[in-house]
């Protein structure tokens, strides 16, 4: 039978591990919903849980809640094991802190009543905590206010200081960001990042947004189909990743190739390769690595579809053998569905000309010299290589 409670199996490990899941398998039926994730989490870092929807982000931030049974493998947090072979620690017994999707707040209670409700259990001076930890979040002076009275944001910030208001081990937050319009959703994240880092907080969140997930944290596990694909730093993840699967859960088109040495024949040329390769592979094309441009009637690549973003626009072309592009432009140049156009890779000279719009832009004056003599040859190497890597040429 299994155990619940709080005798523990394992004594507390004196390490900086914040978080630690081994071979976490949970079933609903026949459906495997994690089928071995593993991962490890430092003390003070920001870690997200990337992939598409049903590929087991939110069971597998349940299982280290505590809200569902491990079915095998285990989770420590803290160095303390908190589920494992016959053992359940529940949810108050786990320090744990939980921002839900759609916040949870009590709408009967005020700002200070909400946050206060999370410090049933605290051995501290808890008006002191709470008035501490609104503070951290930027709502001082609404302590008084009910939810309804507040905005988005600012709900948001209320859930977040409750979820800190314990100091729990570690705080976990499902979706945080998806019931907030696009303006709103980066600024929240921003100071939310702010204030988890003020806190020195240990954090996992939970997204399919890969934008939201590589601008917020210190590392990304890559979940497919219930296993941990890739843990990789965003700079890392993204180009290039580690795996096809995890070129997949990010949205990253590719093109069949054939490599031969440094070289590699692709539909849109030759590209060059960091390391030797020989034989058939797969391309990396990130949508900013392809500048399209409008062409005349022996253009063998057609628009198919034109979002545009204010900013920007995501462009899909049609390459001649079928196969389909997406390019993420800075440039508004009009491009409408079915018009001819023509692609090609991005090479260092269109580089060095953002960098030298930039230099201009920061210092505030015109710069005549190019940036290749204002940036070390070093720097500049390390630039051609995440190119050639991101496929550039």
């Amino acid at each position: 039978m299994m155990r619940t409670g709080t005798r523990l199996q394992r004594p507390e490990r004196d390490c900086d591990i914040g978080v630690s899941v081994r071979d976490a398998v949970k079933r609903f039926g026949r459906v495997g919903a994690a089928n071995g994730v593993t991962f490890e989490l430092a003390r003070g870092e920001l870690m997200a849980l990337l992939g598409p929807s049903g590929c087991g982000k939110t069971t597998t931030l349940r299982l280290i809640a505590g809200f569902e049974w491990l079915d095998a493998g285990e989770i420590e947090i803290g160095g303390k094991l908190a589920a494992g072979p016959d053992l359940h620690a529940p949810p108050e017994q786990r320090r744990i802190g939980m921002v839900f999707q759609e916040y949870a707040l009590f709408p009967h209670l005020n700002v200070i009543d909400n946050v206060r409700f999370g410090l049933h259990n605290y051995a501290g001076d808890r008006e002191r905590r709470v008035a501490t930890v609104l503070e951290m979040v930027g709502l001082g002076g609404m302590e008084r206010r009910h939810p309804h009275e507040l905005s988005g944001g600012q709900q948001q910030r209320v859930a977040l200081a409750r979820a800190l208001a314990p100091e729990p081990a570690v705080v976990l937050l499902d979706e945080p960001f998806s019931n907030l319009d696009a303006g709103l959703r980066v600024r929240v994240r921003a100071e939310v990042r702010s204030i988890l880092r003020q806190a020195g907080a240990t954090a996992i969140f939970v997204t399919h947004d890969q934008e939201e997930a590589l601008s917020l944290v210190d590392r990304v596990a890559v979940l497919i189909d219930g296993v941990v694909r890739q843990v990789a730093a965003p700079q890392q993840a993204l180009p290039p990743a580690r795996t096809r699967m995890s070129l997949l859960s990010l949205a990253t088109p590719t093109l069949p190739g054939t490599a031969s040495g440094h070289a590699v024949e692709c539909e849109l040329g030759a590209l060059e390769l960091v390391s030797e390769r020989r034989g058939e592979v797969e391309v990396l094309l990130r949508p900013e690595n392809v500048s399209v441009m409008p062409a005349g009637a022996d253009a063998g690549a057609r628009v198919r579809a034109v979002l545009f973003f204010g900013h920007d626009q995501l462009v899909s072309i049609q390459l001649p053998s079928g196969r389909s592009l997406t390019h993420g432009w800075v440039r508004c140049i009009i491009l409408r569905s079915g018009s001819l156009c023509r692609s090609r890779r991005l090479g260092l000279s269109w580089l060095m000309r953002i960098v030298h719009e930039a230099l201009q832009r920061a210092t505030g004056r015109r710069i005549h010299r190019h940036p290749s003599k204002l940036i070390p040859r070093r720097a500049l190497c390390v630039l051609r290589s995440a190119m050639i890597i991101s496929g550039y040429r």
